[in-house]
Parts: structure tokens; sequence; C-alpha cells
């Protein structure tokens, strides 16, 4: 069993969502840590730990990223993290498999299923070693009570239900005690 922290400088943790139901629009979150516990021996044993400050959304558009924060949405002021807490991990932790969790948004915890791949694995110059992921997810967001939205005069809607989980992580082993 060996502990791995996420390095951020390296990874994005981003989302996608349609925006008039024509046009995608992406965004990310500066500011996460997670932890994996990675039992590379039996990968049903390892674990993954996310918490992600939603003060940190970033859609580069202030006047967006602001009505995220708000009550119609995040509510940072009531609901300063959203987590991700694995319950199982299926398949092969060396190319691909499924993290499957529990992930709390607003208050509200509902199960997700990752669909993960191995990216790489080796030693930076000053000795560390590091572990590279991709993930891949869907989740309905008015399940976790971000429901705010507005009909469009054509019919549709303003901001798809869907919103599509996009991660790119490079994981640090830390140092054994």
């Amino acid at each position: 069993m060996s502990t791995w922290n996420i390095d951020p400088t390296h990874s994005t943790v981003g989302f996608s969502v349609k925006h008039l139901m024509i046009s995608t629009v992406r965004g990310r979150f500066s500011d996460y840590s997670a932890t994996l516990t990675l039992d590379e021996a039996t990968p049903a044993n390892s674990a993954l730990a996310v918490s992600i400050n939603t003060a940190s959304v970033d859609t580069r558009t202030e006047q967006r990223d602001n009505h995220l924060r708000s009550p119609d949405f995040f509510d940072v002021a009531n609901h300063p993290a959203l987590t991700f807490k694995s319950t199982k991990i299926q398949g092969d932790v060396g190319g691909t498999f499924s993290v499957l969790g529990d992930l709390t948004i607003r208050g509200t915890t509902r199960p997700v299923t990752l669909s993960a791949s191995f990216e790489g694995a080796g030693k930076d110059p000053w000795g560390n070693e590091r572990k590279a992921f991709t993930a891949t997810g869907k989740i309905n967001r008015e399940e976790f009570g971000l429901t705010w939205n507005q009909a469009l005069e054509a019919g549709g809607l303003l901001v798809s239900t869907d919103v599509k989980l996009e991660l790119e992580v490079q994981f640090v082993r830390a140092a054994q005690a």
C-alpha cells in the first residue's frame, strides 16, 4: 500500500456543459486536494479522496463564475467544498479501470462512476515518483440541487442538466514514514 498526493500544478480538474443547447462551455477548479491510497497488487483495496474548493471555479468569465458561486449553483458561502470518496475500484489500475464513489455537492451525495486510465509513471529530476491518470464521467447537476435554468424562446434550456467531468491528474508518492 502506498500513498500518493495530487500535484495541482500538473493536474486539471475540469467540467463542461452545453450552453443554449448548441455550444460547450468549459470550466475548471484551481484549488483542490486529493489523496490516492494505492494497492497495486489488489486494486480493489485502493482508495481515492478528493476535496475541491467551490469558490475556485473558473470559466474565464467573471460574471458567470460569480453566478456559479451564488446560491443558484454551488452556494459557496454555505457549501465551500465538494468532495469525492471512492467506494470501489474495478479493473486494471495499470490500464483502464472504473472508480466508483460518492460525490457530494451542496450537501447532497450521489454515486458516480468515473472511467479512468493510467497514463504513465516516472521519476522527476528530484527523485520523486509520479503517476498520471485521466478520468471522465457525467452527472446530472439537478440531482445535486443545482437546478437554476432558463427556458429558451425557441425551446430547450439555457444550461444543460448534464455536466461532463474531465480530469487529468498527476500524483506524487508521499514520503514513507
